[in-house]
């Protein structure tokens, strides 16, 4: 076989699928943050964090196979991503592989959450299925939540909301000594795990909403009914900005509000590049303009994650 075609082939999954600068800072980001919050309460524990991330990577992967799966069986002439509908019709990609792939990413983060289940009680597995449900029906089943504009609140809630309290309970609920198997720890879902996941959910949110800004175009022309579509440009850019602003306003109510202590601020440290991001997505238009502020936004999602597990530890 053809070194070259082989290589093609590799960089097609890595970089047109499995979109590593995007899902691993989507998926770290939650599981950073826990550590940090476990690390405060002295219940942190590596291997079901680990595993949580881990699980929690691969439904984000199963989820953006399922959509580019969905996107070329209904699509399969699609102009917003022409080299994928090459490799098809060479036979560098299959939609057998493809979903190959999806019950690949999928079943591993069952077996890992099974672990999870054993370890943590049944609430980790109520968490396990509704993500993995949340993730599919972003863009397949018959009422696909991205095609009708409702993705943003998705997002928001099962990729920072639930990631972060599930990534903190997985750690804590042992160490609080759960009465049962089928029983929750109320002391594992504290008022702060909640309160750190909102500026997670709204910069991942965030992330979202550019891809929308840029494909907006493609979207129309497919009958994606985004919020960029339905609701125009100016109104994503609002939301981009509003939820920008609520991640960093968060910090001064765990500070101010909840008694973390002053270096729970220390985010702040990336208001310029956050300022930087903004500013890119409220003035670039094009679709090859737009195309690095994606992972400029996952950047920023990193880097404020690693800055509130350590204002969070040492606070």
């Amino acid at each position: 076989m053809n070194e070259a075609h082989v290589t093609s082939r590799r960089d097609m999954w890595i970089d047109m699928l499995l979109y590593p600068g995007h899902t691993l800072p989507t998926a770290a980001a939650p599981a950073i943050v826990a550590v940090g919050l476990a690390v405060r309460h002295e219940v942190l524990t590596a291997v079901p964090v680990l595993l949580a991330f881990i699980a929690g990577w691969l439904i984000q992967l199963g989820g953006v196979l399922t959509d580019n799966y969905e996107n070329l069986t209904r699509h399969p002439n699609d102009r917003e991503h022409p080299h994928l509908v090459h490799a098809l019709r060479d036979g560098a990609l299959t939609l057998s592989g493809l979903r190959a792939a999806i019950i690949v990413c999928y079943g591993v983060a069952l077996i890992a959450g099974a672990w999870l289940v054993y370890h943590a009680g049944i609430p980790v597995l109520v968490i396990g299925i509704l993500s993995i449900l949340a993730s599919w029906i972003y863009s397949a089943g018959p009422f696909p939540f991205g095609s009708r504009g409702i993705a943003d609140p998705l997002f928001f809630v099962f990729f920072g909301i639930v990631s972060v309290v599930g990534c903190y309970y997985v750690q804590a609920a042992p160490a609080y000594g759960h009465p049962s198997f089928w029983q929750a720890v109320p002391e594992a879902f504290p008022l702060t795990a909640f309160a750190l996941s909102l500026p997670i959910g709204a910069l991942i949110t965030n992330i979202l909403i550019i891809d929308d800004i840029r494909d907006r175009e493609f979207d129309v022309v497919k009958g994606k009914r985004t919020l960029a579509v339905r609701a125009g440009v100016a109104w994503s850019r609002a939301e981009f900005a509003v939820l920008l602003a609520l991640s960093y306003l968060v910090l001064f109510w765990l500070w101010l509000g909840l008694g973390i202590g002053v270096s729970i601020l220390l985010p702040l440290l990336t208001l310029p590049y956050a300022i930087s991001t903004v500013h890119g997505v409220l003035t670039l238009d094009r679709f090859e303009d737009l195309v690095p502020m994606t992972p400029k936004a996952a950047r920023l999602l990193l880097a404020y994650s690693v800055f509130l597990a350590i204002g969070v530890a040492k606070g």
